[in-house]
């Protein structure tokens, strides 16, 4: 029997990103759902990130956290007709190797790929001293990572952060997924971000309705910010990811989410 024959599983990505996380845990046995709680899009504003592409000369690095930032900067440099060679003299940095592939896929490769997906990692392995550092961080408007953003301000640098897209919470869940939660037949759900959380509560109707509905069901989370997101909202998580990537929470899954 395989691992996850038994587990009925809520994915929360964005519908863009969730496919390949999906069809892994289906390999492993799992019925998997798929309920959207991010809906990708452009910034509220493209002034901060054209005035940053439009002097990239002046920084240090480039720092890109996830396929959405890459792809935002490369499709903004296409559409203001900025040759991609103006990267050239930046060096890149990039967490993830998710992120690697994506940057790859534009004929670059990362100069530094922190060994672990979380903002002390990158800081702590940086190939060279922080101190005196301009560095453009593209990131999503809200939310995101602002320890990373701290950490590098305590080592010196001179962060620029740019918003270059949004992860909005969508106008409302599909039908079917939610009598799926009204009938409590999911043994699991997976969050991915601490907006994938709070997107969650918000489009069930609020925090109690999403607790009553979450009652029975296994918590999987992808990082420990993921995790804290889920204590705030729902008091407890089960499952974390010791590798924080889609990889890593699906390895935990199957070493964890099968048992009980």
């Amino acid at each position: 029997m395989l691992p996850l024959a038994d587990q009925s599983i809520l994915v929360t990505r964005a519908a863009t990103q969730a496919p390949t996380f999906s069809q892994a845990l289906r390999q492993a046995g799992a019925t998997v759902w798929e309920m959207p709680t991010l809906e990708i899009g452009p910034p509220s504003s493209w002034d901060a990130l054209d005035h940053a592409l439009d002097i990239l000369d002046s920084f240090d690095w480039l720092i890109l956290t996830s396929t959405n930032g890459v792809e935002a900067v490369w499709s903004r440099m296409r559409g203001l007709g900025i040759d991609p060679a103006k990267l050239t003299p930046l060096k890149i940095a990039v967490v993830g190797q998710k992120t690697a592939q994506s940057l790859q896929a534009y004929g670059r490769t990362p100069d530094f790929i922190p060994p672990q997906f979380i903002a002390d990692a990158l800081v702590e392995h940086f190939p060279e001293s922080m101190t005196g550092l301009k560095i453009l961080f593209p990131r999503v408007e809200t939310g995101g990572r602002e320890m990373l953003v701290q950490a590098m301000t305590d080592a010196g640098a001179k962060i620029v952060e740019v918003a270059a897209y949004e992860s909005r919470c969508p106008h409302q869940i599909a039908p079917e997924i939610a009598e799926l939660l009204q009938a409590k037949t999911l043994t699991m759900i997976t969050f991915t971000s601490g907006k994938t959380v709070q997107h969650f509560c918000q489009l069930v109707g609020g925090v109690e309705i999403a607790q009553a509905l979450l009652e029975r069901v296994k918590l999987a989370s992808i990082g420990p910010q993921t995790s804290q997101a889920c204590r705030k909202y729902f008091g407890r998580v089960e499952i974390e990811a010791a590798e924080h990537t889609l990889e890593g929470l699906v390895r935990a899954i199957l070493t964890e989410g099968g048992q009980g």
